[in-house]
């Protein structure tokens, strides 16, 4: 029998507010059905959703985002690779950060727009500031969403078993209404405290994908950071397994000292 969750459960899980669960349930971002007035949501099928292992008692389901330490279980050539060859097959921007937005590779594939000011202090922490609002997305599926630099990024989570650890973002794509006005762009000069001529000389510099190419990015993308997936679980359980061995050696010698 199907187990079905109340708001509140969901609320537990995603922690978000009741209204933002209603417009998820209206719009199928969560699978839900209507017993009279309230919405309850199937626990498998939420949890298929969500990406996550349900646990055995349905109130304490949650899905956790806290950082399991992604710089520890990747080799930095290997996640630069995948990197580069996301931005690469896509023609886009990509890189690879924690689950706070901190990047653990070099930009692969920058556009001459983000090229001509990433080397700004204050571009680099926008950049983080920004990548970090999109682990805080509650809708787990890529999409396009605009940037704090005008131009369209997506993301896709990286996990280490029910874990999200980390995410692969992909950017430097050209929105509908692209250049921005001169407004706009006197504001975005002024948050990154450079001249405006510096980002109207590079503004036309992005990446113009058109709704098929983006529609086609954002179903290949997840596969991307499956692959990052895998390479962090599997040198996390080879970690785990080197730990394991220390401490039973660690065991022998003590046993052998005190014998002797």
């Amino acid at each position: 029998m199907t187990t079905l969750l109340t708001t509140k459960d969901v609320q537990a899980m995603i922690h978000v507010d009741k209204s933002t669960i209603y417009r998820m349930a209206e719009d199928g971002r969560l699978p839900a059905i209507k017993v009279g007035r309230q919405w309850r949501f199937p626990a498998d099928a939420v949890a298929a959703a969500l990406g996550s292992v349900l646990t055995e008692e349905p109130g304490a389901h949650r899905v956790t985002t806290t950082d399991a330490g992604l710089a520890s279980l990747l080799v930095p050539e290997a996640a630069q690779a995948v990197a580069d060859l996301a931005a690469d097959l896509f023609g886009v921007m990509a890189v690879v950060t924690d689950i706070s937005g901190n990047p653990l590779t070099d930009i692969a594939n920058p556009c001459g727009y983000f090229a001509a000011i990433h080397d700004e202090p204050n571009a680099v922490a926008g950049c983080i500031a920004g990548w970090r609002q999109l682990a805080d997305e509650v809708d787990l599926k890529p999409r396009f969403m605009a940037s704090h630099l005008g131009f369209l990024c997506a993301r896709t989570f990286i996990r280490v078993g029910p874990e999200l650890v980390g995410m692969l973002i992909v950017g430097g794509v050209t929105p509908r209404a692209w250049p921005p006005n001169d407004g706009e762009l006197a504001h975005i000069a002024s948050e990154l405290n450079l001249p405006v001529g510096v980002l109207a000389e590079h503004v036309e510099e992005t990446y113009y994908l058109d709704q098929a190419h983006q529609q086609w990015v954002l179903r290949l993308l997840p596969r991307f950071s499956d692959l990052i997936s895998q390479l962090a679980t599997a040198r996390s359980q080879l970690l785990s397994k080197l730990d394991a061995i220390a401490v039973l050696a660690g065991a022998a010698t003590s046993t052998q000292r005190s014998t002797t």
